[in-house]
Formats: structure tokens, sequence, C-alpha cells
């Protein structure tokens, strides 16, 4: 029987907070993180078990480690490597440091995470390793470049650590959500003051007319868009069943770019992309 533990990260919000509840009340064991300690209080207050693991900080990662091991009797059921930023802009704007921070949450902190995790599930014989990719995994939008570019790393990371944990009885699957409800346009808001000078961009009147108003946003526009239980649902069926698929679709338009990128040639597809 694998044990039914499971740390989740970016939990203060959206998707990982609503997997950290919908799998503690399924009798679960979960070990919710976040970046911040406040939030990790939070958390706390609401009954979850939860301390702060930050993916760009090594310490925080081996610390939550350690922290599994000393409170669940050595060992981990599943990981499921959630938490990521946006920083939306065009490319031609985007600074090289503000590329390698975000690729240094949304892939090299969830690969250091899973390094340190994959020892544990080979000890005991069994594991789920979750990353939860995206609909831009898939195909590329523009503006959203930099987030892009990590979610196509990380389908990459992924699928190759599938094939190379075939022999052992460690699980890995992506998860691939569309538009959900969460904040993470919000959130973005901060790394692209700090990183896009869109004022001075040859960009700058389409920046003003759409992206600048579309982040401060307060509700959704998109008519697809799904409530983070979705997800869970999903990732119920990834933690749960005996057999898990590779791979698992939330939304109507992730399964409709996933058709499209099968079935349409690159410039059919990217006369489609280039409309969104």
């Amino acid at each position: 029987m694998m044990d039914r533990s499971i740390l989740i990260t970016g939990c203060s919000s959206g998707i990982g907070y609503d997997a950290a509840h919908g799998l503690k009340a399924r009798g679960w064991r979960v070990f919710a993180t976040c970046r911040n300690e406040v939030d990790c209080e939070n958390l706390r207050k609401e009954g979850l078990e939860s301390f702060r693991l930050d993916y760009d900080d090594t310490t925080s990662i081996q610390s939550g480690v350690e922290y599994i091991l000393n409170n669940n009797n050595g060992v981990l059921g599943a990981l499921f490597n959630n938490g990521a930023f946006a920083c939306p802009g065009a490319l031609e704007d985007l600074p090289r440091d503000a590329l390698r921070a975000i690729f240094e949450t949304n892939l090299f902190g969830y690969h250091e995470l899973t390094r340190e995790i994959i020892p544990i599930m080979r000890a005991q014989g069994y594991g789920r390793i979750i990353n939860c990719s995206s609909v831009l995994g898939i195909v590329p939008l523009k503006w959203r470049g930099a987030y892009n570019a990590t979610k196509f790393a990380l389908e990459g990371l992924t699928q190759t650590l599938r094939l190379e944990m075939r022999d052992t009885p460690v699980k890995v699957i992506l998860i691939n959500p569309g538009p959900v409800t969460s904040k993470i346009r919000e959130n973005s808001i901060p790394h692209f003051e700090k990183w896009i000078d869109w004022e001075n961009s040859k960009r700058a009147e389409h920046y003003k007319a759409t992206l600048v108003g579309r982040l401060r946003q307060k509700s959704s526009i998109n008519k697809f868009e799904l409530p983070a239980s979705a997800v869970t649902k999903k990732l119920v069926l990834a933690l749960e069943s005996k057999k898990p698929a590779p791979a698992y679709y939330i939304t109507k338009p992730t399964y409709f770019m996933a058709l499209m990128r099968r079935i349409l040639p690159t410039i059919w597809l990217e006369k489609l992309l280039v409309k969104i």
C-alpha cells in the first residue's frame, strides 16, 4: 500500500490551495507549502500542515524534505510540483535576468526538489511525481514567452524523467491546466513592473491598449475558465488510479490546442495562435 502522504508546493492560492484542502478531505496527509511564511500561517489556521518551501532557496527545499522524513516515518507517497509564476511581456523586452529568475522557480526548483524526493521513493518502493505544466507547455501564446518557455522545458524534463524511471516503481505524470481560476495574473504584476520597461518599448501602444489593463482586471474574461477544483479532480486520478495516464488535460482549450498541435501544419497552427 502506498503511503497516502503528499507534498504540494504553491499552496497559498489557486490550484495548490484547492488541492491541499481537497486531498486532505479525501484522507491524504498533506504537506502544504508556500513561499512566504505568512501564507503558511494562514494554512495552519485552516487545519493544514504547512511550512515554508521556496523553489529559489536550496536550504528551504532540503529542510522541507527533512521535516517530512522526520515526521512521516521516512516516507512520502507523492510530490505535486505546482508553484510557479508568470512574467508577461514581449520577448524583445524581456531582460536575461528576468528569464533566469522565472526558470529558477518554474523549472530549476522543480528539478532540485524532485531530485531530493526520488531517493526516498526508490527506497520505499513506490511513489508518484506529478508536475503541473500548462496548455502553454503544449502551444505558445504571444506576450507569455517567459512562462511558455518554462512550461515547454518542463514538458521535456518530465517526459524524459518518465522514460528514465520506467524501470522503477515511481510514476511520473503531467498535469496540463488551461484557464483556471487563480491569482497568477495578479501575482505576475510585480514581475512585469520589475522587468518590463513597457513605456519605452517599441510596442508601448500595444501594452497600453491591452496588456496593462488586462493585468489589472479583477475578473476573468475567459469564458472557458474552470475553478481550481477541476485540477484537483484530475490530480486525484493521477494519484489514486492503479495505472495513471502520462498526462491529464483540464479545460476545453487544453484539449483543443493539443488536438490542433497534432493535426495542423505549423504555419496553420501559428495563424490560429496569433489571433488569441
